[in-house]
């Protein structure tokens, strides 16, 4: 199917945004890297952050509507660069979003492949979705956190973090899903659980991180503890590390 003409304009505006500023050598790198299975063009992260922002600046606010087709389009090039692209105009139009969204963002989880895309997924437009509609979310979210993929498992607990960073935790759902992955064996689920924690004791919630780890020291894994005591005072963080060195 011929993609509407809004879309196609879209499409051939990023082609030329993006034209001529990757490289074979470094695309080769990127996806060795990435352990990526898409077609690499090869765009240092700079560059491609920037011409993607002034390429979104020349769609010139489109409808939702239109913003979701020009992304859903990027997305299916397969190419890196375009699927970045796409969830960085998800990104732009995040705070537009609403619960029935959240069925595209747990596609795009599930064929993105990378933390590289998953990442800014869940972070920053999962996380502002579910801040915005908590009713509508939190049963898909609680959901999600059972996911045999373990790609929409890490968009779930990342997408605590926007709360977190604007003052606003959600606690309970970073105890329960917390004790749901604590002992995850992936190593993308042990990561995020920590940089959850790290960013609670950044944002001054270090009394609930000490406390929680403690209770949990047994079952954590040591991936997972390091990244949640980087922002504790370092002689707090050497006892939990101490701790679960102990209990092996």
């Amino acid at each position: 199917m011929t993609p509407p003409t809004q879309t196609r304009l879209a499409l051939a505006a990023l082609d030329r945004a993006l034209s001529g500023l990757g490289t074979p050598e470094r695309a080769a790198r990127d996806r060795d890297y990435l352990r990526s299975p898409l077609e690499h063009l090869g765009v240092p992260v700079p560059q491609l952050r920037t011409a993607v922002r002034n390429w979104h600046r020349t769609l010139a606010g489109p409808p939702l509507d239109d913003i979701l087709a020009i992304a859903e389009a990027a997305w299916a090039r397969e190419v890196y660069e375009y699927r970045w692209a796409a969830v960085e105009v998800l990104r732009f139009h995040a705070d537009r979003l609403g619960p029935r969204h959240l069925e595209l963002v747990e596609r795009l989880a599930r064929q993105a492949g990378t933390w590289a895309l998953v990442d800014t997924l869940a972070v920053h437009v999962t996380g502002p979705l579910r801040l915005q509609h908590p009713d509508a979310s939190g049963p898909v979210l609680d959901r999600w956190i059972t996911d045999d993929d373990f790609w929409v498992r890490r968009t779930t607990l990342l997408s605590l973090v926007a709360g977190i960073r604007r003052g606003t935790p959600d606690l309970d759902r970073v105890d329960r899903y917390g004790r749901r992955t604590v002992t995850d064996t992936e190593f993308f689920i042990r990561k995020a659980l920590g940089w959850v924690l790290r960013e609670l004791a950044s944002h001054r919630h270090a009394d609930f991180v000490r406390t929680w780890s403690a209770a949990h020291i047994e079952h954590m894994s040591t991936v997972t503890l390091r990244e949640a005591v980087r922002r504790l005072p370092p002689g707090e963080a050497e006892r939990l590390l101490a701790l679960r060195a102990a209990r092996g």
